[in-house]
């Protein structure tokens, strides 16, 4: 039987489990279908995908929203802002906001929700945008409030953008799945088969077209594409490129994720430059790219062009197996044992076709001699190995990642990945350590120059990952809405700005 008659069967039976959902749903609920079941509902991790694409923006809101075309911080739940000395900032807060258990919005509740972001007594992925920023907030009256930094944040209205702010009555020291914002929808309910919004009547802003959507997750893009073109569904943010076959219904965009595979410089073989930039010469990526679509881009850095600090200039590596070999002959000579297992750890679901590049990218590097082992995460397993601590009876790895910038500025991307204390980094480095404190701490184009010698600098000489591809998204949306994905849709998809056709 062939793979095209096994998508049809696959899709049949998806129409069959959901029969009558068309005729039973009321005309402003819709069905979103994601390719994973999300990790948690914790809003403190919004940056994971398949958290954000539920909760931010619709069940809780950022102090800040980047415009997608600006790249440049606009009002959320803060209004004004304004720097009053280069490490403190103050904030005027958004009038008539309530959370949706009744609890008031303001200054008091913005402190809550940044210390318990900061605080270290849960889990938060968000915070590793914020690199290792030590903030103090401070409330200056009920609808202000002063956030000192222990070192100048020149772009401190952008990384707020990322924090969340949520209920004064949510627990300060652990992670929640019953979250409680601001937005204009509250959680109903979330089970391990579906999530379900409803819109909140005293949303502060304009009401939204949907009044309910319900989340469900399934793996396969095929059956994902085949539930929206049913009508079983009515989008889906992601699909593979070979089920990206409808113009009407299809839509390609550049988003904002780089694709990359994080090489942990802590064990060896991998603390070996020469093996490191041995990973990044033995994959063919013309034959990789095939997998993504011919709109996609080679990546030399882990941000797309228009975030500052991306530099144009700055090559990707090429396909060059022979070098590849004679750079590990070179470190095996030296005594680096080059023969010790490397386990590439992968993502199941991470965006379409990632296990079909695991699988290619192991052969690869299995042809040039290197002994490497491919094992497929769940989400939740594979987030131990994303952030710190790390797990302890981890060996040498290589790990399948997702980045998301959209928000305009380096300053999202290298402190997490480069610094010693970077909250996804595997490389510890005192002079790239202080490289990048003065990057972050510059304005204009200083800032610009001082980022793109550090990308360099993990690029070119010391070889820190294997950035793969600036990424093309595809995604399928039903006939009764009026709504186009666009650089933020990896990290979220606010309900409100979707309509419904009359």
């Amino acid at each position: 039987m062939g793979n095209k008659s096994v998508r049809v069967i696959a899709g049949a039976m998806v129409v069959a489990g959901w029969a009558g959902y068309a005729a039973a749903q009321s005309a402003s609920e819709i069905k979103i279908v994601l390719p994973e079941q999300p990790a948690n509902l914790e809003p403190c991790g919004t940056i994971i995908t398949n958290v954000g694409q539920i909760l931010s923006r619709n069940v809780v809101e950022p102090l800040t929203i980047i415009d997608p075309k600006s790249g440049q911080p606009t009002p959320g739940l803060a209004t004004e802002w304004k720097q009053t000395d280069p490490n403190t900032w103050q904030l005027k807060l958004r009038e008539g906001v309530k959370f949706q258990d009744g609890a008031a919005f303001d200054a008091e509740a913005v402190k809550f929700s940044i210390e318990r972001m900061t605080g270290g007594k849960l889990t938060c992925s968000n915070i590793a945008k914020f690199g290792d920023a030590k903030l103090t907030v401070t409330p200056l009256d009920e609808l202000t409030v002063e956030i000192k930094s222990d070192k100048p944040q020149p772009i401190l209205p952008t990384l707020l953008s990322v924090v969340m702010i949520v209920s004064p009555n949510t627990p300060a020291d652990k992670a929640v799945n019953d979250p409680v914002g601001t937005g204009p929808f509250k959680l109903s309910s979330f089970t391990p088969q579906t999530v379900v919004l409803e819109a909140f009547d005293g949303y502060w802003g304009e009401k939204p077209a949907i009044a309910k959507a319900s989340y469900v997750w399934r793996p396969e893009s095929s059956i994902r594409a085949a539930m929206v073109e049913t009508g079983e569904a009515d989008l889906t943010p992601s699909i593979a490129i070979q089920d990206a076959t409808n113009p009407e219904t299809d839509f390609a965009y550049l988003n904002s994720e780089t694709t990359a595979i994080r090489i942990d410089a802590g064990f060896a073989p991998l603390d070996d430059v020469r093996i490191r930039k041995a990973l990044n010469l033995a994959i063919d990526w013309d034959g990789l790219a095939q997998l993504f679509g011919e709109d996609v881009q080679r990546a030399s850095q882990m941000v797309v062009t228009g975030i500052n600090g991306h530099d144009d200039k700055l090559a990707p590596w090429t396909f060059d197996a022979e070098k590849a070999r004679a750079l590990i002959a070179e470190a095996k000579a030296a005594g680096v044992p080059v023969d010790t297992e490397i386990e590439l750890i992968g993502r199941n679901g991470i965006y379409p076709n990632g296990t079909e590049a695991m699988e290619a990218m192991m052969a690869m590097w299995q042809d040039v001699g290197l002994n490497v082992k491919l094992t497929m995460l769940d989400v939740n397993d594979w987030l131990r190995y994303l952030q710190k601590p790390f797990p302890e009876s981890r060996g040498p790895n290589l790990l399948q990642m997702m980045h998301d910038n959209n928000k305009g500025d380096a300053a999202f991307t290298i402190p997490i990945f480069y610094t010693s204390a970077g909250s996804y980094s595997t490389f510890s480095d005192a002079a790239l350590d202080k490289e990048v404190a003065d990057a972050m701490a510059a304005t204009g184009e200083d800032r610009t120059a001082k980022f793109k010698a550090i990308f360099a600098k993990v690029h070119d000489d010391l070889a820190v990952d294997i950035p793969m591809f600036h990424m093309i998204g595809y995604t399928r949306v039903g006939s009764r809405l009026e709504w186009k994905p666009d650089i933020t849709t990896n990290s979220e998809i606010p309900l409100a700005n979707i309509a419904l056709k009359d």
